[in-house]
Order: structure tokens, then sequence, then C-alpha cells
């Protein structure tokens, strides 16, 4: 399955929130739009994921879509148990979450519902303000690798 669905290239994202101890995030390729009207997004966070159940608690949380040099900062934000925000510049948004410096863009969201998804839970989150970097290409993902 992951052979052959990986033939479909992805752009990828870091979801980010503040939590109680600070800023969280991680490295997730499942996101996409879903709905105009409201305006919702999606993506499914892993199920062993330890920093999802932190930005569900937070409520407000930051989709940033990676930009084609930040492959470096897409590993950071996949790895379990490190500081993933350490030499990662941000800002917060309205709301407090993490925008990635350097991101193409932005999404920043509310949690909408979640739904059972197997091993992995699949969440769709209200958008409450949004901002792009017209002039900045996305990192891709494509056959398990970064790039085409």
């Amino acid at each position: 399955m992951r052979d052959v669905l990986g033939h479909f290239c992805s752009g990828v994202t870091v979801i980010t929130a503040i939590g109680p101890r600070g800023p969280v995030g991680f490295t997730c390729q499942s996101f996409a739009s879903l709905s105009l009207e409201p305006p919702l997004v999606s993506f499914a966070p892993a199920r062993t994921s330890s920093s999802w159940p932190v930005a569900r608690a937070a409520r407000t949380f930051c989709v940033n879509v990676l930009a084609d040099d930040q492959e470096g900062v897409s590993n950071a934000f996949a790895r379990s148990g490190a500081d993933k925000f350490a030499g990662i510049d941000w800002r917060p948004s309205r709301r407090g979450a993490p925008v990635l410096a350097g991101a193409v863009a932005w999404v920043e969201c509310e949690l909408w519902a979640e739904h059972d998804a197997g091993d992995h839970t699949l969440v769709a989150a209200l958008v409450l303000g949004l901002g792009s970097d017209t002039d900045r290409a996305p990192l891709l993902f494509h056959r398990g690798a970064y790039g085409l």
C-alpha cells in the first residue's frame, strides 16, 4: 500500500501549538483543504503522536506548509523526544500558535472534529486565519523522498 500510494505527491506541513510546557509540533503529510463554507482543513496525526494530544488540548494550532529548503525543519519535527524547536525561528499567530519562519503558508486553526481512522486520527479544523509567501516554493514528498 505504501509503495503504490507513495506515487501521490504531497506537501509537507508541521502542526504547531503552545502547550503548558511551551511550543510543540509534529511533521504531517496528510494535510488537505476540506471545505470552503465553513472554512475547514484536515490532517491525520498518528495515534502514537505525543504532540497531537498537547495541540488538541490547546484547541488552537497552526498548520505550517514547509518551503522547498526546509527539509531540516521537517526532519526535526518528525523526531520524537527531542527539543523540536531548538534553532527554529518562529513567531506567534494572533492566538499564539507558532508560525514557522520561512514557511510557504500558514493556517491558524481551531479543532472542529476528530474521527477514528485506524492507526491515525482524522482531524477537521476550522480556519481562523491564514497567510502565504508567494515567492517561495513548497517542500514536496514523493515515493518516500523529498522532491520529485
